[in-house]
């Protein structure tokens, strides 16, 4: 009987919504439109009615010549107003209007502005005693009444229109107004929910991320955890509270998360670290707090906040810096949640960035993120692999070669490759044809590194002749000396910003040693020697040249320590608040100095070999401008097989030498900040 009484009672609600949801839902946009028309109905034909004829306007003066010449029939003055109304006698309605009674009503009438009601009294007064008007006089108010309570209350209709408006825009609930609560719900959380079997469930697994295998591994590992706890907690072990991605842009990161949130049978919160900043004070933290509320409600899950930099900058406690306090009290609300008094048993966070260098020391300590996975560039291997993943969806020639595609590739990042499958589709479709082959694939690379062949671009003999003595001196070198990378192509068509260019196929090293910085210096200065020597003046188009040559000179003294005078210093700063330098004056002259000796001894052992090589170097200029392109192969019949063989040309020994490889002579820069570890 219970069982029945309580059951009744869900049915009929049931009901009610199914009721409510049928009935038809009023368009308040139609309401707002009839109030509109009745105001506009109201205000222009408001008002007592004084007539049905037709009105003229006339100056006072024409208005008491009517009355002189015994046209009026009655007249009524406004007050509020000042004016006058004269209704015109039947028998002089044409005399007025020019026109019969058929066309201007029964009571037409005329009126003006009278300059005081004492006059208008007095030179009514007059007309009555010469017997030219017989009626009378008669003053009114207006009757406004209407007009006066809507002008009052206009500022008030005008903020209810605007607040309803901002309710139905911001408001999330539904009903007659959008919601009226809505407007308040600026703090609640924007985090993405993925689940299981919801709506926004993610499709992309492990599988789906090629390379990366350390990575992979360590997100898989909080997977398993969530999976099966008890294989952790039996051996007294605890999973990470905190996983941070570090690594370059494009590498993968966010598709490691998309992946952790495939794989999971936990719920997965997924929001960006923009998210949390608001214009509004306190927004951020109260975000923070709603986000992690829904966290602990369906513990155990997963929080991944993608570019955590935007909110996790290290504090400074530099007030002429215009810190951000909002910022910072997000920031300062994300670490109580991560490691304080509450508990978050069961709740995992995830975050990636590209910084990591920028953000609070509080934020990476053990407890919080006790794990940072670094996300590096891929390797020759992985390159192979995320080839493999990105050429699945594409039609390719049977006899394309993987392996050479990612030999062809190094320092490209997943995103990258993904960029070039995508842009080898484009150009084998632009041909018309059936499969995607190898040379779309070689001209595809060569256009993301290089951009586009600007074939029609006027250049005269003498520049053209220029252009390929400074790219020969660059090939001359770099095919002369031990470590410089192993020449691929070198072409004086214009492509992108540039007006010649170089290929080069460089070993992957971890460590390089000064000898090998020394030797690509050299070659880079090679244009320039070349152009001094044999044109007898030098161009602006070295400049690419110099700016490399001088970041890597000063990297090499001030923060490696391979100067003779500054041995085994480094200067680096990573504090970017801080406007000093590491250095003294007196110091920051001798690393001027020491950059000065450096670029001038391998500027004068590029000429010095330029010398030795004169006749190879103009041949290979005078092919440059009879060709426009040549291959390794072309500089090996001028120079003789170079004497040192790289590890990257064995594995290129027995290919075909005319492919080019994407990284172009002007863009291969080491960054002087980045020490060998």
């Amino acid at each position: 009987m219970d069982e029945q009484n309580n059951s009744q009672p869900a049915g009929n609600t049931n009901n009610n919504k199914n009721n409510r949801n049928k009935m038809p839902r009023v368009n308040f946009t139609w309401i707002y439109v009839v109030i509109a028309i009745a105001l506009g109905y109201l205000f222009f034909a408001g008002g007592e009615q004084d007539g049905n004829g037709t009105s003229k306007n006339v100056t006072y003066t024409v208005f008491k010549q009517y009355v002189e010449q015994g046209y009026a029939n009655k007249i009524i003055a406004n007050k509020d107003e000042g004016t006058v109304k004269m209704f015109v006698k039947p028998e002089h309605i044409r005399d007025v209007f020019q026109a019969g009674v058929e066309k201007t009503g029964k009571q037409p009438f005329v009126q003006a502005e009278y300059p005081s009601a004492d006059k208008l009294d007095e030179f009514v007064s007059q007309q009555q005693e010469l017997g030219n008007f017989t009626g009378e006089l008669s003053y009114k108010r207006s009757n406004d009444t209407f007009m006066q309570v809507f002008w009052n209350l206009f500022p008030l209709l005008v903020i209810i229109f605007v607040w309803m408006f901002i309710m139905r825009r911001m408001g999330s609930g539904s009903g007659g107004f959008g919601g009226m609560g809505g407007i308040f719900n600026v703090g609640r959380s924007r985090a993405k929910l993925v689940e299981k079997g919801g709506e926004n469930e993610s499709k992309v697994t492990f599988k789906d991320v090629a390379g990366q295998a350390s990575a992979k591994q360590e997100v898989q590992e909080i997977v398993e955890f969530l999976k099966n706890p008890k294989k952790f907690t039996d051996l007294g072990g605890k999973i990470p509270k905190g996983a941070l991605l570090v690594g370059p842009p494009g590498t993968g990161k966010t598709l490691l998360a998309k992946a952790v949130a495939g794989e999971a049978d936990v719920p997965f919160f997924s929001m960006s670290g923009s998210d949390f900043v608001e214009m509004f004070v306190g927004v951020g933290a109260s975000r923070v707090r709603d986000l992690f509320r829904q966290a602990k409600e369906k513990a155990p899950c997963i929080i991944f906040i993608d570019e955590i930099d935007a909110v996790g900058r290290a504090r400074t406690n530099n007030a002429m810096m215009g810190g951000n306090d909002e910022r910072e009290s997000t920031l300062n609300q994300l670490l109580t949640e991560m490691d304080g008094f509450g508990t978050n048993s069961g709740v995992i966070i995830m975050a990636a960035t590209n910084r990591a260098d920028i953000l609070d020391k509080a934020l990476l300590r053990a407890g919080r993120f006790d794990r940072q996975i670094h996300v590096d560039l891929p390797d020759l291997n992985e390159r192979k692999a995320v080839f493999k993943v990105h050429l699945q969806p594409i039609k390719v020639d049977e006899s394309l070669d993987i392996d050479l595609l990612a030999r062809q590739t190094p320092g490209f990042s997943g995103a990258d490759i993904a960029n070039v499958c995508n842009e080898a589709a484009l150009i084998a479709a632009r041909h018309g044809k059936q499969a995607v082959g190898k040379e779309d694939f070689i001209a595809a690379v060569d256009r993301i590194v290089g951009g586009l062949e600007k074939k029609t671009k006027v250049m005269t003999e003498e520049e053209k002749r220029t252009i390929a003595l400074h790219e020969a001196g660059h090939a001359t070198i770099s095919w002369n000396l031990q470590y410089a990378n192993p020449l691929i192509k070198v072409t004086i068509v214009p492509r992108g910003r540039a007006l010649g260019a170089a290929w080069y196929l460089p070993e992957e090293r971890q460590i390089t040693t000064k000898e090998q910085m020394l030797d690509e210096m050299c070659a880079t200065l090679g244009g320039r020697a070349a152009e001094e020597l044999f044109t007898g003046h030098i161009s602006s188009g070295a400049m690419n040249d110099l700016e490399r040559v001088t970041k890597q000179a000063y990297g090499m003294i001030a923060y490696m320590g391979m100067s003779d005078n500054l041995p085994n210093l480094c200067y680096y700063n990573q504090n970017e608040y801080s406007w000093q330098r590491p250095y003294s004056e007196s110091t920051a002259q001798l690393i001027d100095e020491e950059v000065k000796k450096m670029i001038a001894e391998q500027y004068e052992r590029a000429k010095r070999l330029l010398l030795e090589k004169r006749e190879g170097h103009k041949a290979l200029a005078d092919l440059l401008v009879e060709r426009e392109v040549i291959y390794a192969e072309d500089v090996e019949k001028i120079f003789g097989k170079r004497p040192w063989v790289s590890r990257t040309e064995e594995l290129l020994e027995n290919q075909d030498t005319e492919s080019a490889l994407p990284e172009k002579e002007e863009e291969n820069t080491e960054s002087p900040a980045q020490a060998p570890s």
